[in-house]
């Protein structure tokens, strides 16, 4: 059993703070300390744990592998007891900073209209957002919540369904005024089609040929991190995308993007997850309130 007189959060606080500000001065100015006395709790947590955090210098602090592990994990429980102590103080209301990470797609075309109402829900509440298509280590990156497409495979993440979406092979009226309209897949295979620059559960477009589902590559003439980026190539006439309907139904609608070979096209369907690192424990109050909203507000069709 660890020792009572060990002030570990405190030291772990001091740690982060630290790291943080870039030095012992700058973590003494904020806590109201010294350096030297700053200096001297870093000593003791190192030899408590055992292991050098820190290699210092005259011009910089530099983490070692143990003192950025222990940063990581350090800032996950410290955020974990300050929302702790936070809802033991205010009956469980919402509170706090959510770090989500999320596909362009998905952001433009239905997370920021619904944004709006849940900031008035939980005004306690701040969001970070950063957009990428990649699939990122939520730990790693320090995210409560992350949007995903696609199959989910085994890992220690939670998820929660978003619902699902229909793919759609479109393209430009000008497009096509250029090229003419593929009728079935051999025309197609000479036309520019737009792929993702980052690897997919399936890199290709499932296409159904004869009664069998082939996989047909993107031409790579132009590549693109993420699926918000081929619909604006898509609409500027650059080539033919495969894309998630509920991003071009709009653009079907208004007659800037035309839905092609739709009876060639599987008829499959890309589902979309919440996902969270689950540890059997409760949730963040800030985090199950986004979690619990976007199931409501945040569905995909």
């Amino acid at each position: 059993m660890a020792r009572l007189d060990v002030n570990r959060s405190g030291e772990m606080e001091m740690f982060v703070r630290v790291v943080e500000l870039g030095g012992f001065s700058a973590a003494a100015r904020a806590s109201h300390m010294t350096p030297s006395a700053v200096s001297k709790l870093m000593t003791r947590l190192e030899n408590r744990l055992g292991s050098r955090l820190i290699n210092r210098s005259t011009r910089q602090l530099q983490l070692t592998p143990e003192g950025c592990a222990y940063y990581e994990r350090g800032t996950r429980i410290l955020a974990d007891l300050e929302d702790a102590e936070r809802s033991a103080g205010v009956g469980e209301r919402a509170v706090g900073r959510v770090r989500i990470n999320t596909s362009a797609a998905y952001f433009n075309h239905i997370l920021s209209s619904a944004l709006p109402e849940f900031l008035a829900a939980y005004p306690d509440v701040t969001l970070d957002i950063v957009q990428t298509d990649m699939v990122i280590d939520l730990l790693a990156e320090r995210t409560d919540v992350a949007i995903r497409a696609g199959p989910m495979k085994s890992s220690n993440l939670v998820a929660r369904k978003l619902g699902e979406t229909a793919l759609t092979i479109v393209a430009a009226p000008s497009y096509l005024a250029r090229f003419s309209e593929p009728r079935n897949l051999a025309e197609l295979e000479h036309h520019n089609r737009l792929g993702p620059g980052y690897t997919r559960e399936v890199n290709g477009w499932p296409l159904v040929k004869n009664g069998q589902t082939i996989i047909l590559p993107a031409t790579r003439q132009v590549q693109v991190s993420d699926g918000e980026g081929l619909r604006q190539l898509a609409l500027a006439g650059v080539g033919i995308a495969r894309l998630a309907s509920f991003t071009v139904k709009n653009d079907i609608e208004a007659g800037r993007l035309v839905p092609i070979l739709a009876d060639f096209s599987v008829s499959e369907k890309e589902a979309f997850y919440a996902v969270y690192v689950g540890q059997g424990g409760p949730l963040p109050s800030r985090v199950r309130a986004l979690l619990d909203f976007l199931a409501d507000k945040g569905k995909v069709s």
